[in-house]
């Protein structure tokens, strides 16, 4: 097996200070600090033009920022040419040699650092074997599927014994069923080597997928960092809860801060376990919940008004693999989503047509300053 890439010394993999950037006058990065640790699995998420990909041309010393510094395992790299970094990078294109085999293809970062001829040809079949290739040595690139391809350029990457492996977008030329292969191979081979990776990708599935870590952009700005469930459960800011994945949204006014916090909306008293700092008892709040966290109950008539059980008429019903998502609105026009896992059991189950309630938890209930989200 090829020898554990993980870093032994203590420091960051990967350190950005106070990092800027601008072309032609345009700011794309502002005051950025970022830290990757050793062996982690960091995913950059975010709209097209948020830095994403500016972020790992920066720390791959294809680009050099204005302002602030790059460190590499404790080594300020700011002012290092791409070539002398101990980084290397997996593209979209793959980027192989056509005219070379596969296995000459691994070998060649190897063959490039001195290696000796029986050196090389060693370490690149240790690779292939890591990525399950060991029979395709001998072959063209173009004899090989999207998905092998993709494996030999992680192969290639790796026989460098980069500090940071980089991956921008690798998957997004690869269908459906390809990309999830290939996730669950990128993660297999970064467990086990112990190896950094930072992966910048605009596919959400892929960063909660694979990702130790998500480092959420906006317009060059970091908006949070933190694992998976942080990201989703709690998200830092409205424009978060937005972006990633879905939530329901309205508006309700903050009546009073306590346990749970009481707001006022439309269609009636809401409590939420989450109220963002800087809103005040009587500011107006952008409020979301996810729906995995809403249900749609029964109406009992005879049931007294409580906070969170909305009056609702069921419109759509969509079912989706295991899933089954649904469509509730109220009288005046606020809509609804619940998804729930269709396992079979004889839950409630409404007609579209039908009078629901609306029902979800405090806890699930988080309450933000009101402010654009695009």
């Amino acid at each position: 097996m090829p020898t554990s890439l993980k870093q032994q010394k203590t420091e960051p993999a990967i350190s950005l200070r106070g990092i800027s950037k601008s072309y032609d006058g345009r700011a794309v990065l502002h005051d950025l600090w970022l830290d990757v640790e050793p062996g982690e699995f960091l995913a950059i998420v975010g709209p097209s033009g948020s830095g994403k990909t500016t972020v790992m041309r920066l720390i791959g010393g294809f680009e050099a920022p204005e302002r602030g510094r790059v460190f590499i395992a404790g080594e300020d790299v700011t002012a290092l040419p791409a070539e002398r970094r101990k980084v290397n990078t997996v593209f979209q294109s793959y980027a192989l040699f056509p005219h070379l085999s596969v296995l000459e293809n691994v070998a060649y970062g190897p063959r490039m650092q001195g290696a000796s001829r029986r050196q090389r040809q060693d370490k690149a079949r240790q690779f292939l074997d890591l990525v399950r290739l060991p029979d395709a040595a001998l072959r063209r690139p173009q004899e090989l599927s999207g998905g092998m391809q993709q494996r030999v350029a992680l192969a290639r990457a790796l026989a460098n014994d980069p500090t940071v492996l980089l991956l921008d977008e690798p998957l997004g030329a690869l269908d459906r069923k390809l990309r999830d292969e290939m996730q669950r191979e990128l993660r297999r081979v970064q467990a086990e080597l112990g190896a950094t990776f930072i992966y910048v990708t605009h596919d959400q599935d892929e960063a909660f997928g694979m990702a130790d870590r998500l480092a959420v952009m906006r317009a060059g700005r970091l908006e949070q960092v933190g694992t998976p469930g942080e990201v989703y459960d709690a998200p830092a800011n409205a424009w978060v809860a937005l972006f990633l994945g879905s939530a329901n949204t309205f508006r309700a006014r903050l009546e009073r801060r306590a346990t749970p916090n009481l707001l006022a909306a439309d269609f009636g008293p809401i409590t939420a376990g989450y109220v963002a700092d800087e809103l005040g008892a009587g500011d107006l709040a952008l409020v979301a919940v996810r729906p995995e966290a809403t249900t749609f109950e029964p109406v009992d008539p005879q049931a007294a008004p409580a906070p969170n059980r909305i009056a609702a008429r069921l419109v759509d019903v969509v079912t989706i693999g295991p899933s089954i998502r649904q469509r509730a609105v109220t009288s005046g026009g606020q809509a609804f989503e619940s998804v729930t896992h269709r396992d079979g059991e004889a839950s409630f189950v409404p007609a579209l047509g039908d009078a629901v309630h609306v029902r979800f938890s405090p806890q699930a209930v988080r309450a933000y300053r009101d402010e654009p989200t695009h």
